[in-house]
């Protein structure tokens, strides 16, 4: 099986959040930091982005302008990744938190140098506040930072195990691939990525790994490449 030497997680807000469906879950942040430990001993280098679902979704708000609703969105993301890159400090893990813009001293302004360097003296880089840009999603933000970072693949841990045909929540029988291709997903609208993130992996040849995070040792498998989940290929 392939074992990855840099990989780039992508978290959802969600998954954080566990049952409560808003704000953190410890005990799962903590399950993720402990499973990211195993990685960094292994010598693998970790970056990590994390959706800010759990505080905000603004593409539901009719209310407020696109703009304002996608720049609370990336405070969400800066606000998951301050959280979570504690909880590693807790487990024994050095990280530094990124933004593409100013957040004071609360963190570093993105440098691909310095995360580069950071990560192979075994420090978790967390990419926060998106591309600092309205319309782009953290999809977007996940696969721009694994091609700007040279990522051998990113990892991307769901509520589901896998891609399928169909949601298997509305139907038992829907098919789950071992493997398929960014175009394939693209020409049957699965949805499993938006639109831009998928034509960047494609252009890229950015390869992704979709598993379910709530599978034991899902993130140690899937970065030694021994995940059930669904292989992306570009």
């Amino acid at each position: 099986m392939k074992k990855f030497n840099r990989v780039l997680l992508k978290l959802s807000g969600e998954a954080l959040a566990g049952d409560k469906k808003t704000g953190f879950d410890e005990d799962t942040c903590i399950r993720v930091a402990n499973q990211v430990k195993t990685l960094v001993d292994e010598g693998i280098e970790v970056s990590i982005v994390i959706g800010g679902g759990n505080f905000w979704r603004g593409r539901s708000s009719e209310t407020i302008d696109r703009t304002k609703a996608d720049q609370i969105g990336m405070l969400a993301t800066v606000m998951n990744c301050i959280y979570v890159s504690e909880i590693f400090r807790y487990v024994g893990i050095d990280t530094k938190v990124y933004t593409p813009f100013s957040c004071g001293s609360m963190t570093k302004l993105f440098s691909k140098d310095q995360v580069v360097a950071g990560m192979k003296k075994g420090e978790v880089a967390f990419l926060a506040g998106g591309t600092g840009h309205p319309y782009f999603s953290t999809d977007t933000a996940t696969v721009l930072r694994a091609v700007e970072l040279d990522c051998d693949v990113i990892l991307m841990a769901k509520d589901i195990d896998g891609v399928y045909d169909c949601d298997p929540k509305d139907n038992p029988k829907a098919h789950k691939y071992e493997s398929i291709s960014i175009q394939e997903i693209l020409d049957m609208k699965l949805g499993v990525i938006d639109l831009t993130a998928a034509c960047l992996c494609l252009d890229n040849k950015m390869p992704m790994l979709i598993f379910g995070l709530a599978q034991e040792d899902s993130i140690i498998k899937a970065a030694q490449g021994r995940s059930k989940g669904t292989s992306v290929v570009a």
